[in-house]
C-alpha cells in the first residue's frame, strides 16, 4: 500500500471532526459528561465471557488523544483545568462462525456519537442496527442488535466512532504530568504525555473491541497528535501527514495478538538506540533530561543483548523489524511487555554508575529480561484465559533469569534470585488464602478476579515448579520441550495441557519415561506446597502440606521430586508418589551418616528430619561446613526457622543452625540467617532478650566482616556480584549490632564527605552508612543528609538520604522529621516518612502520636504506614490503643486494619511463649569458648580488581 493512502483516506473523514473538536470542545465535554448517565443496561448475564459465534482477524483503530486544551478556566482566572478527552473510530473485520443476529463485543466508558455500521464484506451491502445496549455490570458488554442475521461463514465489518475520558492512574489510556527543566529560565514546565495500559481488561476502555485474550488480531493503527510531539505504537511507523497543528501517524500491522497488547504512547520523548543487536532495531526512550544524561544507556545496550539471546535459546526470531523501550514517570506497575512498545517505570530502569548500586543494575537486567520473554511468552504465545496466566507469568520469571545468566555472568542470579523467587513464593502459598496456579476457568470471570492472580504465586511459584520440572527433566529436554511449544502455539492460544505435551513429546524422544502431566498437574492445580519428614533411623518419609497456622490435616498430596546425597554418597533422585508414609532405603542413615534431601534447593517444598538427622547435618556445617553445597547451607537455615514458626521443630533448633555463620563467608547462608533473625530483631528489641540477641549477632558477623575489611576499608567493591551481596551483608549486620569498626568506618567516610563535599561512598554501601552514621551522629549530621536531600539530582540518592533520616537516635530530630512531612509535603511523602520513624525503635511512639494528632490529614495513606506502625506492638497495652484507635475511627471493619491487628496478636503470643528460651540460648552461645580465637583471620584481596 503506498505510504499516504491509508492516511489521505482516515484524513477525509476526520479533519472535519478535528475542526469540530476545536471550535466545540466545551459543549461536547458537557454532552460527553452527561450522556454517560442515560446508557442502556440489561440484566447482569449469567457468563461473563463472549460467545464465540464471532471472531475477529483485525482491526483499523485511529485516536486522537487531546493533551494541551484548555477548556474551563477557574473562578479567579488564574489557571485553567486540563482535557483529558479522546475520539476515535475502530473498525473491526470478524468472521461469522454461527449465525446471529447479535454482536457482542466490550465498551467500558466509551460514549458511542455515531450509529454503528455493519457491513458485509463480500456482498459489500450495510446491515440495519435496531438497537445498542450497553451493561452496566462487570461484563462491559456492548450488544448490537440487527434487523437481519449475520451468517455463518461469512465476513463483516463493524464501524464504530466514539468518545473517551483520559484517566489519571495508569489504566487504559492515561495522562501523566511531568517536569521539564529549563535551564536558562531557572523555572520547571509542566509536560503532559498519553500513554496506555491495558492488561488485563483495559483495551475495551481505549476503543470497543473483542476484548479476550484468545480472540487475537492484526491491528492497523493510526495516531492523531500534535505535530511538536512524537507517537509511538506497537509496530513500525509506516508514514506521517501533517494536517494544521495536528500529525497524521499511521502504523505498520501488528502480528496477529491479544488486545491487551495494544499499546500507544504520544510524547515530546527522545531516544537512543540499542548497538547491540544488527537485526532488530532497538530503541529507548524517556525525558529528554534523562537521555542526554546517559541513564538509559546500560537499559539500551541490554535489551539488545537479551534479545538476541532469546532469539538463539527459543528457535524462533522476534516478529517485528523494530521494538521500542519507553520510561514513564507515573507507571504504576514496573513493567509491561506490549508487542513491540515495551513500557517501564521510569525510575527502575535508570542507571547512573555515580549513585546507582549493583542491586539496581540487577533490577534494570532482570526487569529487561522478564518484558523480553514475554514476546515470547505471552506475546507469540498466549494463554487461553487469564486463569492460566502462570503459563506468561511463570516463564518470563523462569527465562529471565536463564538470559541473565548468559548476558551476565558474573551476577550469578541462577543462585540467587531463584532462591529470592521461592522464598516469596513459599511466604504467600503457607498461608491458608493462597491459591493454585491454575484455579478452574469458572471462578476467573471479572476483572476482579483476574486482578487477584497477578501475585506471587502465579510469578515466582510458577517460575519455581518450572524450575523444579526442568531439573527432574534434565535442561536440555525441558528446552527441548519449550521450543516445541513455542514453534507449535506461535500466534496462538494453548492451554496447560499443551504445554504437558510438548514436554512429553521430548521426553519421549530421549527415551525417558516422564509422565509430565501427572507430575505437574498435583503442582499447578491444587493450593500450597509440601513439607516432606524424612526418619532417617527407618527410612520412613512422608508429606504433609506446609501451612504455619494451621494444625488440621490436609487430603492434598504432590508427585514430589527429591534430589538427596549423604555424607558417603552423591546425590540420587528418589520420588514420592502418595500421601501414606512410605520406606526408602536410599533415607536410612548407616553408621550415622547425615541425609540431606532437595540437593540444590530446586525442589518447591521443605524438608525437616528426625532429631538425629539435624544434630548431624548441624554438627558437620560447623565442623566442616563444605561437604554441605553452598544453596543447601542457605536451606537448612531457612527450612529450620520456617519449621519452627509453623511449630513443627523447636525455636533452639532454628537458632541452632546459625552457629557455623562465625566462620561462614558466603552471601547465601547468611541472607538466609538474616532475613529470618529479622523477626527476632523486630519482636525483642522493647525486651530483656535484645541485648544478648546483639552480642551474638556482633560476635557471630566479626569474622565476616574482617573477611571483607579490604575492600571496604579502600572504599572498593568485590568483582563478583555474590560477594558483593556478602560484603553488605557484614557491613549491615556489624553496624546494625554496633560492632565498634564498623561505626566507625560508616561515621569516617560520610565525615570526610561532610569535609570534603566528594562522596566517597561507593553506591553499593551508601543506603546502610548513611543510616549509621546519622545514627551515630547528631544534628549536624542529620542536616547535611537533609541538604544533600534538597539538592541531589538521583531519586535515588534522594531515597537513600531519606531513609537515613529516619536513623538518628534523636528523639528530637525524628520529631521535627515528622513535622516536616506535613510542612514541606511538596518534597516529601507523608506516608513513607511515617513509615520510616516508625522503623526506628525510637521513633514508633513519635509515629503513632503524630498519627492520631494529624488523622485528618493522613488518614487517606493508612495502608501504607500500617504494617511500619504494627510491626513493634509487643504487648497487651499497645495492642489495645491500637484497637481503641481502630474503633475510633471506625476502622475495625477495614481488611486490612484487621489483618495487622490479627498479625500484632501473633506476635505477641509468639514473643510471650519464646521470649525466655531465646533469651537463655542467647546468653548460653555469648558465654561459650569462641570459635577459633586464635586462628588468623583470612579477607579478601583487593588485587586484580
Amino acid at each position: 500500500m503506498p505510504k499516504q493512502s491509508f492516511i489521505s483516506r482516515t484524513a477525509v473523514v476526520l479533519v472535519v471532526l478535528t475542526v469540530f473538536i476545536i471550535a466545540g470542545i466545551i459543549t461536547v465535554v458537557i454532552l460527553f459528561n452527561n450522556d454517560l448517565s442515560h446508557l442502556r443496561t440489561t440484566k447482569v448475564l449469567p457468563s461473563m465471557r463472549l460467545p464465540k459465534n464471532l471472531l475477529p482477524h483485525s482491526y483499523k483503530v485511529v485516536l486522537q488523544p487531546h493533551l494541551y486544551t484548555q477548556v474551563m478556566e477557574e473562578e479567579n482566572g488564574t489557571s485553567v483545568n486540563q482535557t483529558l478527552q479522546f475520539n476515535g473510530i475502530s473498525v473491526v473485520n470478524f468472521h461469522c462462525v454461527e449465525k446471529t443476529q447479535t454482536i457482542y463485543l466490550h465498551s467500558k466508558d466509551l460514549l458511542i456519537t455515531k450509529i454503528p455500521v455493519v457491513k458485509n464484506q463480500r456482498r459489500k451491502v450495510s446491515l440495519k442496527v435496531s438497537q445498542t445496549v450497553f451493561h452496566n455490570d462487570p461484563s462491559d458488554f456492548m450488544e448490537i442488535y440487527l434487523e437481519e442475521p449475520l451468517e455463518t461463514g461469512e465476513d463483516y465489518s463493524l464501524r464504530l466512532e466514539f468518545w473517551g475520558q483520559m484517566s489519571e492512574a495508569s489504566a487504559g489510556l492515561y495522562v501523566s504530568a511531568y517536569h521539564e527543566r529549563d535551564e536558562e529560565e531557572n523555572v520547571d514546565t509542566v509536560r503532559y504525555l498519553a500513554a496506555t495500559h491495558l492488561e488485563p481488561t483495559m483495551a475495551r476502555a481505549v476503543f470497543p473491541c473483542f476484548d479476550e485474550p484468545d480472540m487475537k488480531a492484526v491491528f492497523n493503527v493510526t495516531i492523531i497528535h500534535r505535530n511538536d510531539m512524537v507517537a509511538l505504537a506497537n509496530g513500525p511507523i509506516k508514514g506521517s501527514a501533517d494536517i494544521g497543528d495536528w500529525s497524521y501517524t499511521s502504523f505498520y500491522p501488528t502480528p496477529k495478538m491479544s488486545t491487551y497488547l495494544f499499546a500507544f504512547t504520544v510524547s515530546e520523548f527522545t531516544s537512543i538506540r540499542s548497538t547491540t543487536h544488527d537485526d532488530v532495531k532497538i530503541y529507548t526512550f524517556a525525558r529528554p533530561e534523562v537521555t542526554s544524561g546517559g541513564l538509559t544507556r546500560y537499559a539500551a545496550d541490554v535489551a539488545g543483548r537479551i534479545l538476541k539471546f532469546f532469539e538463539g535459546y527459543f528457535g524462533v526470531n522476534y516478529k517485528q523489524g523494530t521494538l521500542k523501550q519507553i520510561l514513564l514517570p507515573d507507571l504504576d506497575v514496573i513493567g509491561m511487555e506490549n508487542w513491540g512498545l515495551i513500557t517501564y517505570k521510569e525510575e527502575v530502569l535508570l542507571y547512573d554508575e555515580k549513585v546507582s548500586s549493583q542491586l539496581d543494575k540487577n533490577v534494570i537486567v532482570v526487569l529487561i529480561a522478564h518484558e523480553m520473554a514475554h514476546q515470547w511468552f505471552g506475546n507469540l504465545v498466549t494463554m487461553k484465559w487469564w486463569n492460566q496466566i502462570w503459563l506468561n507469568e511463570g516463564f518470563a520469571t523462569y527465562m529471565s533469569i536463564i538470559a541473565v545468566d548468559h548476558v551476565e555472568p558474573t551476577f550469578k542470579m541462577n543462585e540467587i534470585f531463584f532462591l529470592n523467587e521461592l522464598r516469596s513464593a513459599f511466604e504467600q502459598d503457607a498461608l491458608p488464602s493462597s491459591h493454585p496456579l491454575n484455579p478452574p476457568e469458572a471462578e476467573i470471570q471479572s476483572a476482579v478476579d483476574i486482578n487477584h492472580l497477578f501475585d506471587k504465586i502465579t510469578y515466582s511459584k510458577g517460575a519455581s515448579v518450572l524450575r523444579m520440572l526442568a531439573d527432574y527433566m534434565g535442561e536440555n529436554v525441558f528446552h527441548e520441550g519449550v521450543k516445541k511449544y513455542l514453534s507449535d502455539f506461535s500466534f496462538k492460544n494453548p492451554e496447560q495441557n499443551n504445554l504437558w505435551d510438548c514436554l512429553q513429546a521430548a521426553v519421549k524422544k530421549d527415551s525417558g519415561h516422564t509422565d509430565v502431566a501427572t507430575l505437574m498437574e498435583s503442582w499447578t492445580n491444587q493450593t500450597g506446597f509440601p513439607v516432606i519428614t524424612i526418619n532417617t533411623s527407618t527410612g520412613e518419609i512422608y508429606q504433609k502440606r506446609f501451612l504455619f497456622n494451621d494444625s488440621s490435616e490436609s487430603d492434598v498430596w504432590w508427585q514430589i521430586p527429591i534430589r538427596v546425597m549423604s555424607s558417603r554418597a552423591d546425590a540420587s533422585l528418589i520420588k514420592l508418589t502418595s500421601k501414606s508414609p512410605v520406606k526408602k532405603n536410599e533415607l536410612i542413615s548407616k553408621n550415622g551418616e547425615w541425609i540431606l534431601a532437595n540437593v540444590n534447593r530446586t525442589g518447591y517444598y521443605r524438608v525437616n528430619y528426625d532429631p538425629e538427622n539435624w544434630k548431624r547435618l548441624l554438627t558437620q556445617l560447623e565442623t566442616d561446613r563444605n561437604l554441605i553445597p553452598l544453596v543447601n547451607r542457605g536451606q537448612l537455615i531457612d527450612d529450620a526457622f520456617n519449621l519452627a514458626r509453623a511449630n513443627l521443630v523447636n525455636v533452639t533448633l532454628a537458632l541452632d543452625s546459625t552457629r557455623f555463620l562465625r566462620k561462614e563467608t558466603e552471601y547465601i547462608p547468611w541472607e538466609a540467617a538474616t532475613r529470618n533473625l529479622q523477626y527476632f530483631v523486630l519482636m525483642f528489641q522493647h525486651t530483656e532478650a535484645f541485648g544478648p540477641l546483639q552480642t551474638y549477632l556482633r560476635n557471630q558477623v566479626e569474622h565476616l566482616y574482617d573477611f571483607y575489611s579490604n575492600f571496604t576499608d579502600d572504599y572498593a567493591v568485590p568483582h563478583e556480584q555474590a560477594s558483593q551481596y556478602g560484603q553488605l551483608t557484614a557491613v549491615e549486620v556489624a553496624c546494625s549490632n554496633r560492632l565498634p569498626r564498623c561505626l566507625k568506618m560508616a561515621s569516617k567516610v560520610f565525615g570526610e564527605w561532610m569535609s570534603s563535599n566528594t562522596n566517597c561512598i561507593h553506591p553499593n554501601l551508601r543506603s546502610i552508612i548513611y543510616c549509621h552514621a546519622v545514627a551515630a551522629g547528631g544534628e549536624k549530621e542529620w542536616e547535611f543528609a537533609w541538604e544533600k536531600v534538597q539538592t541531589t539530582n538521583s531519586s535515588t540518592e534522594e531515597e537513600e538520604l531519606l531513609k537515613a533520616l529516619s536513623c538518628t537516635t534523636k528523639v528530637w530530630l525524628l520529631s521535627r522529621y515528622l513535622e516536616y512531612s506535613l510542612e514541606k509535603a511538596n518534597e516529601l511523602d507523608v506516608a513513607y516518612v511515617v513509615g520510616a520513624v516508625a522503623g526506628n525503635v525510637l521513633g514508633n511512639p513519635l509515629a503513632w502520636n503524630f498519627v492520631r494528632q494529624h488523622w485528618k490529614n493522613i488518614s487517606g495513606v493508612l495502608p501504607a504506614m500500617l504494617q511500619s506502625l504494627t510491626s513493634q506492638l509487643f504487648n497487651q497495652l499497645q495492642l489495645k490503643e491500637l484497637e481503641s484507635f481502630a474503633a475510633e475511627q471506625k476502622l475495625l471493619s477495614t481488611k486490612i486494619v484487621t489483618q495487622f491487628i490479627e498479625q500484632a496478636q501473633a506476635n505477641i503470643r509468639w514473643v510471650d511463649k519464646h521470649m525466655y528460651t531465646v533469651r537463655d540460648w542467647f546468653e548460653r552461645q555469648n558465654s561459650s569458648p569462641s570459635y577459633n580465637s586464635n586462628s588468623k583471620k583470612r579477607s579478601l584481596k583487593t588485587t586484580n580488581y
